[in-house]
């Protein structure tokens, strides 16, 4: 990287869109205005000697420029106000996940990495509000194109210039049987693969099994295949390439990026010569926001101490993490991957979760050290407000549990009991920290898509954590600016008598007992308890100096114990923030899942959930000898499900855990889901086995009918929520029957004259239909959102029995897809 103007920091923008987002303007009435695009390259430099750099594993072995430092540069993009008088001088920094932007869902809008047109402000949470967004890369790893963000920094050469080479390791799975070739992250010292060393084995706990030398080949230095030339490697089966690997990156420096960017933008001035700061004097104040990740990131940033900038200032003000738990990213590593992630059945020989866990200051009792991740940031007055949200998925597959307890399992003192979180005993419990479990999720953006189990055993779950994760932004804001004290931590803790330790086993994993769980015997469900165990593992003398000697280490060593909350009787946590969905719930949710057998099953399912359904009535309940309740024994109707789930809602507004929006969301979409949980009787005749045919009117008290069927219902009364029935053996029936009863295309053909007759002053069907998807955070399999009736195969409506309405609406649109 060679720049004209070797100045310290220079940001040059190459792109300008003003005003973007097709002119829409934001906030109440507009006051904000219209937003500005801003997109361009940041080059900076940091000092070796500098003791703020002095961490960054391999920067003394990097090349200097003619000042002695080393450089970087990484891509930038910035969204805000075109005056930003009208913004709230806030700035919103995501830190982004591979190269990529996640913040869609959590500002109310599509996912995408360029953000240009109207719809792609979605609902504009953050815009509404008058932040200046700002992204930068970090990862060295990220792949280039797609509107990424990556970062180039330089390779570390020894003292002599001649190249470093050392372990590296690869774990391969591929969820398909067309894959033929693999990439390596970094480059091979040698192709000769007796130097090297290929393993497979189709499950995590198999013994894996040496591939010869002549059974694979180095196509080149960064890619590998097998033999002959065109074997595909078995689906979902484990591959792992132990090598000698050269150049690698001082991948640290990503670290020193976010720093000095965050610092420009919050201090530089707008005077600057031919690179001025873009939002001088209006980035008082500024909060990161992160999705998995760059969670892991911000929680090494911040421990490594670069939330203090080369001035001595604070960075990020405040910081919500979501779904990192208490892991790292291990990017400071030499040979570093900070695109892994460990979880169940993957990835857990690399470095990413390593003592310390805990943001408090805790001691280790197998290594006898003493660490926390906000110790640097309290010694030099500058750590910022963080919120860690993380799901129940972290809890199974990251041993989640360690970022809020010590490394022997202990509760911290005072976690979360205090208002500023102070421990008992004045050091455990980092004080700008809160703890968050959102119950029962999985990892996740949204909530998994309706009826989508991919490579899992069961459906993905569906539950949507930004309701929560909105909520929990302003309140950190409030902590931030106002000093007013967030909500206590909401965990499983020991103390409080709803955690669940898992118990290590001699594979290597740990399992957690069903009984200790409380989880009930689901019929189809398989439960195996399957954990990630925290270990110590080996890596070799020079690990403390960022060097892997021992690369993989051996899957075994002392473990950290860890735990999960319980359950209740339907197989639903009991700790953490419990969002309607898991509070009023038509379905266990769980934030672990099963690979399917054809996908290397019964592993671990990694980053996914469950969503199982309860049955819909008792009789059907006992015939498949489920345990949990059925919705009619829950729910005595629609109206009382819809209530109580209200009800819930307006808890957590109470409790600053939701927003009033999203509560108000919540009742509105139920309001419109109400209609759509009648749409599956007015399509359907509700007997297969019926013989005479009922015509129907075309308005209300006109109705005709023709040799109509004691078991047969008025379409035309099932709206208003009435059962109408000539047998009155009929009339004990719930409305839960008929929601879940299938019919056939002709009951379809039947209703569809009076649905449209009487509703034809109201929405389309169709829009109805979508305005149901929202509730709990469902939407379509699709992108899109249904366009005809025809299409109603693509979604379902997300009412309080979604499986089955979703079913009893196929026949207007062919088979349902799973």
């Amino acid at each position: 990287m060679v720049q004209p103007r070797r100045v310290s920091r220079v940001l040059q923008i190459t792109t300008v869109q003003s005003p973007t987002f097709e002119g829409r303007t934001f906030g109440t009435g507009g006051v904000v205005g219209t937003y500005e695009k801003l997109i361009g390259r940041a080059y900076g430099e940091v000092d070796p000697n500098d003791p703020r750099n002095a961490l960054i594993i391999d920067l003394v072995l990097a090349p200097r420029n003619a000042s002695g430092k080393v450089e970087y540069a990484m891509d930038v993009y910035i969204l805000k106000p075109v005056d930003m008088h009208l913004g709230n001088r806030k700035l919103f920094v995501e830190v982004n996940n591979r190269g990529n932007k996640l913040f869609g869902a959590f500002n109310g809008a599509p996912i995408t990495n360029d953000p240009t047109t109207a719809a792609d402000a979605g609902s504009a949470f953050l815009m509404n509000q008058g932040y200046a967004l700002a992204w930068g890369g970090w990862d060295p790893t990220a792949a280039p194109g797609g509107s990424r963000l990556t970062i180039q920094v330089p390779v570390a050469h020894n003292a002599d210039g001649s190249l470093i080479t050392g372990p590296s390791y690869e774990y391969l799975v591929f969820d398909n049987a067309t894959t033929v070739k693999a990439g390596i992250t970094y480059p091979a010292d040698s192709l000769d693969t007796t130097l090297a060393r290929l393993t497979v084995r189709q499950h995590l706990t198999d013994t894996p099994t040496l591939l010869a030398p002549t059974d694979w080949q180095f196509v080149n230095a960064k890619t590998i295949q097998l033999l002959p030339a065109g074997t595909m490697f078995r689906q979902s089966a484990i591959y792992e390439l132990s090598y000698t690997a050269r150049d690698p990156v001082v991948a640290g420096l990503g670290f020193a990026a976010t720093r000095d960017f965050v610092s420009f933008l919050r201090h530089a001035t707008a005077e600057r010569l031919r690179h001025p700061n873009p939002l001088a004097g209006s980035a008082r104040q500024t909060v990161a926001f992160t999705v998995s990740q760059p969670a892991r990131y911000v929680n090494d940033f911040v421990w490594l101490g670069f939330n203090e900038d080369e001035g001595g200032r604070r960075v990020f003000d405040g910081i919500e993490n979501w779904i990192g738990a208490g892991d790292g990213v291990a990017l400071n590593f030499r040979f570093a991957q900070p695109g892994r992630t460990e979880r169940n059945r993957q990835n857990h020989l690399y470095p990413e979760a390593t003592f310390p866990f805990a943001f408090a200051t805790t001691d280790d009792h197998l290594t006898g050290k003493t660490d926390g991740r906000a110790l640097r940031c309290r010694e030099s007055e500058t750590c910022p407000k963080l919120f860690d949200v993380i799901s129940a998925n972290e809890y199974w597959v990251k041993a989640g549990s360690l970022v809020h307890t010590d490394p022997a399992g202990h509760d911290l003192s005072g976690h979360g009991s205090q208002e500023e979180g102070v421990g008992e005993d004045g050091r455990r419990d980092a004080g700008g920290v809160r703890h968050y479990l959102l119950s029962g999720l999985e990892h996740t953006l949204a909530g998994a898509a309706l009826f989508s189990s991919g490579i899992c055993q069961q459906y993905g779950n569906t539950t949507n954590p930004n309701p929560a994760l909105r909520a929990l932004f302003v309140v950190l804001e409030e902590w931030v600016g106002q000093h007013r004290a967030p909500p206590p931590s909401q965990v499983p803790r020991v103390e409080d008598g709803n955690a669940v330790f898992s118990v290590p086993q001699a594979d290597g994993l740990g399992v957690v007992p069903k009984k200790a769980l409380g989880w009930p015997d689901i019929p189809g469900v398989t439960y195996t308890g399957v954990i990630t165990a925290r270990h110590l593992f080996d890596w070799g003398p020079q690990f403390d100096q960022g060097i892997l000697t021992n690369y993989p280490p051996a899957f075994s060593g002392p473990v950290y114990p860890s735990f999960v909350s319980k359950v209740d009787s339907d197989g639903n946590e009991i700790a953490g923030v419990r969002l309607p969905p898991v509070a009023v719930p038509i379905a266990t949710t769980s934030g672990w899942a099963l690979r399917a057998p054809a996908f290397g099953g019964p592993d671990g399912c990694e980053s996914s959930g469950q969503w199982i359904p309860f049955a819909a009535t008792r009789a059907a309940r006992l015939a498949a000898a489920d345990p949990r309740p059925s919705l009619e024994e829950r729910y005595s109707s629609h109206d009382d499900y819809v209530e109580r789930v209200t009800r819930a809602a307006r808890e957590l507004e109470e409790r600053r855990l939701l927003l009033p929006d999203d509560v108000q969301a919540y009742m509105t979409q139920r309001r419109r889901a109400a209609f759509a949980a009648n749409l599956p009787r007015l399509l359907t005749t509700w007997r297969r086995n019926t013989r005479r045919r009922s015509h129907l009117g075309t308005r209300a008290g006109e109705r005709r009918e023709h040799h109509r069927s004691d078991d047969e219902c008025s379409a035309e009364q099932l709206p208003r929520g009435r059962w109408h029935s000539r047998n009155r053996r009929n009339r004990h029936r719930s409305d839960w029957d008929y929601i879940h009863e299938d019919g056939g295309a002709r009951g379809a053909e039947l209703a569809m004259p009076a649905l449209h007759n009487r509703y034809a002053s109201t929405p389309p069907l169709t829009d109805i239909i979508n305005s149901a998807l929202p509730v709990y955070g469902l939407g379509t399999t699709k992108r899109s959102p249904l366009r005809s009736a025809t299409s109603v195969r693509a979604a379902a409506p997300a009412t309080m029995v979604p499986v089955v309405v979703a079913k009893a609406l196929a026949p207007l649109g062919g088979s349902f897809r799973k």
